[in-house]
């Protein structure tokens, strides 16, 4: 008998919804702003995890251009049934205010990897929809049901906007909900009922709701009932799982989860957590995705361990492969990996192309848009890691900037890049945006670079400290800044904190032209390596 160590899924991967078929496991998660929309991975043993499909990855299918930060695709639901696969999403386009527009979505595909139907328009009632599909036949529709309206008896806490769980069957042939909807649970006295999934076991049919919020008060919460329309009860045992009443423990904000079970009969859990920096309290990866084992006692489900707070070690008898990941990527010899992320919107074929020795991205608008940016990045997935980038760029005026970017959103970023100065021709710059709109320049002088050829950027991490070098050779690094603030790149720096911040720390290349001529930067290679406690990076 071995182990693994939680999370399962390092860096941002939130909101996690599984499907056995046979004996393979399929697991999605959100991405919010982050194009393709909905990642999914493959495990036969739970343990071992390979990304296996990225289905909203064209316009037809997903479109977010205008999208605020951490709004996009919200909480996925992924199922099967009849030898075909079932993905319902939200694309929140609005977050802040008393009011949500929430359109929710239908695709299917007989493949995991696709092609994916034509999204369907299902409601905008609320956010997180998920599919049942029941044994008796019938498919039904969940979300949660966000209530605008001001209210006494709700009081005046970001609860009151929390209506409940909304249930109401659907005809998966032509996408349209039957009959009319009920509020099957209003939730417990956690509040804030959400990311809903059903399953039936023996006689109950079984409801998993995200209830306190996403910040430190996050659970898992279950509930029972003979009928898929309720009444449900609740266990005098809750919640199911939270990480509220363990303060030491290293995984925090545990909660939104889903069950599936085992050819063996066995129930697993999977759910989101975070792990804050050490003495910071700032979640630089985000919301990541964990594991846990289930026991049943008397009808109910309940954690293995028997309590109700998150196991950081769960024992298995598979082996974990190497959870150090080097990725290295030569444009001479391979295009982008899965791994890497655009924002809101594909990037089109005139912006984003390859030759035989380099990726092209001709610049776009600014780190500060919501609609139509020139960045390639992909997530965090280590407290220590490394990223080096080789481009030339040569740019004809101060509005054309390419290079390195450690991005968060539109409001939180380190950006190092080369860009044109009247006094010094090509430079090297450093901006920061941190928490606002407005940028910070953190050079005293911008630095003076060759007219022409390669430049090197570097971006070393380690927790909360990010160190930023450049070099124009294979000569040693030159030092541009040291000991930043790295931990302003997480959930709970931004306006709002945890409640209002929902993705993770990315970094990866960009590219600006603000003049509008679309200036091209050449990238030759991106280099991302993780390294254990004590290494050097």
């Amino acid at each position: 008998m071995t182990h693994m160590k939680n999370p399962i899924l390092r860096g941002f991967h939130p909101d996690p919804t599984i499907v056995r078929v046979g004996d393979d496991y399929y697991l999605a998660t959100s991405t919010f702003e982050w194009y393709p929309g909905v990642c999914i991975y493959h495990s036969v043993d739970l343990v071992n995890w390979v990304l296996a499909a990225r289905p909203l990855a064209s316009l037809e299918l997903l479109d977010m251009r205008g999208n605020p930060d951490s709004c996009g695709v919200w909480a996925p639901c992924l199922s099967y049934h009849n030898e075909r696969f079932y993905l319902a999403f939200t694309n929140t386009r609005r977050f802040q205010g008393d009011f949500k527009d929430t359109p929710n979505y239908l695709i299917s595909s007989e493949k995991i990897t696709g092609p994916w139907s034509t999204p369907r328009f299902i409601n905008s009632s609320g956010f997180d929809p998920s599919l049942f599909h029941d044994d008796t036949g019938k498919s039904y529709w969940l979300n949660m049901i966000w209530d605008h309206r001001p209210s006494k008896v709700r009081g005046n806490h970001a609860g009151r906007f929390f209506g409940g769980i909304s249930c109401q069957e659907i005809d998966l042939n032509t996408g349209k909900l039957l009959g009319s909807p009920s509020v099957i649970f209003k939730g417990s006295e956690l509040g804030l009922a959400e990311g809903p999934h059903i399953f039936k076991k023996g006689n109950y049919y079984y409801l998993i709701v995200a209830e306190g919020g996403t910040d430190k008060d996050h659970a898992v919460t279950i509930a029972r009932s003979e009928t898929v329309f309720g009444p449900y009860e609740l266990p005098l045992n809750r919640p199911l799982l939270s990480s509220k009443c363990s303060p030491n423990l290293p995984i925090k904000r545990s909660g939104h989860g889903d069950i599936c079970t085992t050819p063996e009969g066995e129930s697993i859990l999977v759910h989101l957590c975070s792990r804050p920096l050490t003495f910071r309290g700032r979640s630089v990866m985000g919301r990541e995705t964990a594991l846990q084992k289930l026991s049943w006692k008397d009808g109910w489900p309940e954690l293995a361990s028997g309590a109700n707070i998150p196991s950081l070690i769960i024992q298995t008898d598979r082996h974990p492969h190497n959870t150090c990941s080097i990725e290295k990527v030569d444009f001479k010899r391979q295009k982008l990996p899965n791994s890497y992320h655009s924002l809101r919107y594909p990037l089109p074929k005139e912006v984003l192309y390859y030759n035989t020795h380099a990726l092209t991205l001709h610049g776009q608008q600014s780190l500060g848009s919501l609609f139509e940016q020139s960045l390639l990045a992909r997530r965090q997935q280590s407290f220590r890691f490394s990223y080096t980038t080789e481009f030339s760029f040569s740019p004809k005026n101060f509005q054309q900037m390419a290079g390195l970017v450690c991005y968060y959103n539109s409001k939180q970023y380190y950006y190092l890049y080369v860009t044109f100065s009247e006094e010094k021709g090509r430079v090297i710059e450093l901006s920061s945006c941190q928490g606002r709109a407005n940028c910070e320049y953190l050079l005293e002088e911008p630095i003076k670079l060759p007219d022409t050829g390669k430049v090197y950027l570097k971006a070393n991490i380690d927790h909360d400290l990010l160190h930023l070098a450049y070099k124009t050779d294979e000569s040693a690094w030159h030092w541009v800044a040291v000991n930043l603030d790295y931990s302003i790149l997480s959930d709970e720096f931004g306006e709002g904190g945890a409640g209002a911040n929902f993705t993770g720390a990315f970094v990866g290349i960009c590219c600006q032209d603000l003049s509008g001529a679309r200036q091209p930067a050449h990238f030759y290679s991106l280099n991302y390596q993780e390294f254990n406690e004590g290494e050097v990076g």
